[in-house]
């Protein structure tokens, strides 16, 4: 780092992280690297109303945390003893959302400012809701004081603050040195840290991922006794976490880091089952889409979950497909939606996928044997398909991953795609007009009798 804390290293290296019942290392401006030329607008925005209208308000999370590593941030996070509703006050642009979470989001256009009040302990007050196991339910225990709220951020590095009224950094435990250190640590118990969340598990591979950092020893131990509980997350929010670990550039780390520490079966079990076999095939395809999304990332080009999750799921799809043709007669596009509808049902189990992209992810599929025919006004239909690119990109990637018979097959279509009549094809799928949405009628309400 360029410039950072005088005897920051100094301290107790391996004392655990308790409580926040100390007072916290101050990092003055002058020791740390973090300046508002840096922080968005936006964000400088809204830390200073609250703090003009007397409140607290810092910037906090990953936001210090990549500031601090000289890495632009992704996002700006704020926290702030102003409650939600008094949050809402002072923004009209602002909207409250969440129930586990609740939290206010002022929105400037399509840039978003998060704002979390802070939280005491999950045990005190109504707001806070714990299940059985000892798993976080909700948590809108508002009224504690900054250091209540360091205590329930999950890493270290996590958990440093910064004061836009003097411009410091504030550290109850040791983030700052964690961060040169290169190391994820949970802050208190980590095994009760993974047991009241276990989504931190998966945090944790895509932190260490992302940052390159190494894993504390308890984080490890912790991950490895408690990640059976993943299976408890409801599918829609491993969704969201999948979408975080595989559609955030560091894809290809965050597969490794889930592989050792043996997560994967928790988000794509059909995946993580043929990986384990040994299947050569799977792993060789997964590798190469991954590191193909990591460069469309890094190049600002788009990506969509349904070809990550077309990859996940093309090596069983065509085997059951291939069976469906061989021992029923079914013909290739049919025989790929047979095996679609046994095996979807099960990666749901998992991970929900809504339709906008399993809808897509199954075109995909069935333009793999069409791409077969490439003579005749179909080749040239099948240009201007809006999922031609899609399909194709697939095709390569089978092909590279060491599929016979598909290489020639490849370079046709790669000399296909030049000729005029394609490329005016092409050119009128991109200008087409979405189709627009249909609306559900308003449903009726019975009348009483």
């Amino acid at each position: 780092m360029r410039r950072f804390v005088h005897g920051i290293t100094s301290g107790n290296k391996s004392a655990k992280p308790a409580k926040a019942a100390h007072e916290p290392l101050i990092i003055g401006r002058e020791d740390h690297c973090v300046s508002r030329k840096q922080i968005s607008k936006n964000a400088l925005k809204v830390l200073y109303r609250l703090n003009e209208a007397g409140f607290e308000s810092y910037l906090v999370g990953g936001g210090v945390r990549d500031l601090l590593l000289e890495k632009a941030p992704k996002d700006f996070d704020i926290s702030t003893d102003a409650s939600p509703e008094q949050v809402k006050e002072l923004f009209k642009n602002c909207r409250l959302i969440g129930r586990r979470f609740r939290l206010a989001h002022v929105v400037f256009g399509r840039d978003i400012i998060e704002v979390a009040t802070f939280r005491a302990a999950h045990s005190e007050g109504d707001g806070g809701v714990t299940g059985e196991s000892g798993r976080i339910m909700r948590d809108n225990v508002y009224g504690g004081t900054l250091a209540d709220d360091a205590y329930r951020r999950d890493f270290t590095v996590n958990g440093l603050y910064y004061d836009i009224s003097d411009f410091s950094v504030i550290d109850y435990f040791n983030g700052a040195d964690d961060l040169q250190r290169r190391v994820l640590r949970f802050i208190g118990p980590a095994n009760d840290r993974v047991i009241e969340d276990p989504v931190r598990a998966l945090r944790a591979a895509r932190f260490a991922a992302k940052l390159d950092f190494s894993m504390d020893d308890d984080v490890l131990e912790a991950i490895r006794a408690e990640r059976h509980r993943l299976s408890d997350i409801p599918p829609a929010r491993l969704f969201e976490e999948a979408l975080k670990l595989f559609q955030s550039g560091h894809g290809t780390q965050s597969f490794a880091r889930l592989r050792e520490l043996d997560m994967l079966a928790y988000l794509f079990p059909l995946t993580d089952a043929r990986l384990k076999s040994g299947d050569a095939y799977t792993e060789k395809l997964t590798e190469l889409a991954l590191a193909n999304t990591d460069r469309r990332i890094h190049n600002e080009m788009p990506v969509t979950p349904a070809f990550i999750y077309a990859v996940m799921l093309w090596p069983d799809v065509a085997e059951r497909a291939a069976m469906y043709e061989k021992e029923e007669s079914l013909p290739p596009v049919p025989a790929i939606h047979r095996a679609a509808d046994d095996l979807i049902p099960q990666q749901l189990a998992a991970t929900s996928l809504p339709k906008r992209f399993s809808v897509p992810m199954r075109e995909i599929w069935t333009l793999q044997p069409r791409l077969r025919k490439t003579r005749g006004k179909r080749a040239m239909q099948l240009i201007g398909n809006p999922r031609f690119r899609a399909a194709y990109d697939f095709l390569l990637l089978r092909c590279e991953a060491g599929e016979e018979d598909l290489a020639p097959l490849c370079e046709t279509w790669e000399k296909l795609q030049q000729h005029p009549e394609a490329q005016a094809a092409i050119e009128a799928a991109r200008q087409a007009p979405r189709p627009s949405r249909r609306k559900r009628p308003p449903r009726r309400r019975k009348q009483s009798t």
